[in-house]
């Protein structure tokens, strides 16, 4: 019987296939990913060109203020609920919708006060919205 005791070999992990193995998976995910930009979107903003009306249109002017207050034809509403501001213009209009609606904001009215504001003219029905913007001076 052999009683000597027996010289523990040291484990050893062999570190080069697995090396192999991550360099083939960064080869293959180089290769087959594709490297193309997002679509981008380019807006190209409408300048204000003033034009003259030949005769002044009745139309209806919605002014946002810059508290987020609403003015339907220069009368100022008792709250900033949307359904006061659909009363208001459904009582000046009537039962005509052919009328134009001029939006007039200030430029530090909230964008969901005037996005609110188109949102209402749009469901009663109104065919014609315009923005009111400050020409440059020239």
């Amino acid at each position: 019987m052999d009683l000597r005791t027996r010289q523990r070999e040291e484990p050893e992990i062999n570190l080069t296939s697995l090396i192999d193995v991550v360099l083939l998976l960064l080869v293959f995910f180089m290769v087959s990913t594709s490297f193309i930009k997002a679509t981008e979107v380019r807006l190209q903003l409408p300048q204000a060109d003033a034009m003259p009306r030949e005769e002044p249109a009745r139309e209806i002017e919605i002014i946002v203020t810059a508290a987020g207050d609403y003015f339907v034809d220069g009368q100022e509403l008792v709250n900033r609920r949307p359904e006061t501001l659909q009363r208001a213009l459904q009582q000046v209009a009537g039962e005509s919708r052919e009328l134009p609606v001029t939006i007039r904001a200030d430029a530090r009215a909230s964008h969901q006060s005037v996005v609110t504001a188109m949102d209402i003219v749009g469901r009663l029905g109104f065919g014609e919205i315009l923005i009111a913007t400050v020409s440059e001076p020239e």
